[in-house]
């Protein structure tokens, strides 16, 4: 590290948990983002002003008025821009050191296999089942940990999924992909502005650890919150042994 990134990181570099090393492993370190609105807007802010070395965002959307209300990375003067370019805009304009990678599109399997082969760690910023199952799939496949979050109204989710782990339940194990779930959008329900930030905020932190081999993380737990209470639940998950996705007899590695 520079002078520069010495003084900028200095309150990382101060934390014993983190110190030269640490933050070093973050600079060297490659964050997927899958998703670039509410949730993926924190979450990218925080991994690009902590350092992480490479960012990419995945999204095949662009900037709409009604995005402003809660993807705080984007802004009035970007709507209409692809809200990648937007969010490599801002993330540079945070922390010119890193390396943004801006993918637009809507990447199938063998994208998303691709993508997550060279990423270190990948957040799940999507808000769709099919999104969250293929994403699953592919960490699965290469041994990457896997932070999901999910908000609607006034309700929120978040949990982590490590398959190097062999006790590491997987996305799959706790919602299966052939059991029916309502999909709700936030075009038609709605969602509480501070709630995406609220779980955004907390994938960061927790693929920072991730990143950083520090702490315990969410493996094993699905985090609920309840925005209207403020009241968290937590609860257990265990891997199932005839998962069809992360059960050995159905890998495809």
């Amino acid at each position: 590290m520079n002078d520069q990134q010495l003084l900028r990181y200095s309150r990382h570099i101060l934390l014993e948990q983190i110190g030269i090393e640490g933050q070093q492993r973050l600079l060297n370190a490659h964050a997927l983002i899958i998703g670039a609105g509410g949730l993926g807007s924190p979450a990218a802010l925080y991994l690009a002003s902590a350092g992480v070395g490479h960012i990419s965002i995945v999204d095949h959307d662009e900037v709409d008025l009604t995005n402003l209300q809660r993807q705080i990375l984007h802004s009035t003067a970007r709507v209409g821009m692809p809200k990648v370019e937007s969010a490599r805009l801002s993330l540079q304009q945070i922390n010119p050191d890193i390396q943004v990678s801006a993918l637009q599109e809507k990447a199938d399997a063998a994208r998303l296999s691709e993508l997550i082969a060279a990423a270190d760690v990948v957040l799940d910023c999507s808000d769709n089942f099919a999104t969250r199952h293929a994403v699953n799939q592919a960490c699965v496949q290469h041994g990457v940990a896997l932070v999901s979050g999910a908000a609607i109204g006034f309700d929120g989710q978040i949990s982590v999924y490590q398959p190097a782990l062999p006790a590491s339940p997987c996305y799959a194990c706790v919602f299966p992909p052939d059991q029916q779930f309502e999909e709700v959008l936030c075009s038609q329900m709605g969602v509480f502005a501070p709630l995406v930030g609220i779980i955004g905020t907390m994938q960061a932190a927790e693929a920072l650890k991730l990143l950083l081999q520090i702490g315990q993380t969410l493996q094993g737990r699905l985090l609920l919150l309840d925005a209207m209470s403020m009241q968290w639940n937590s609860i257990s998950m265990q891997r199932d042994p005839e998962c069809c996705v992360c059960d050995a007899r159905h890998r495809k590695d």
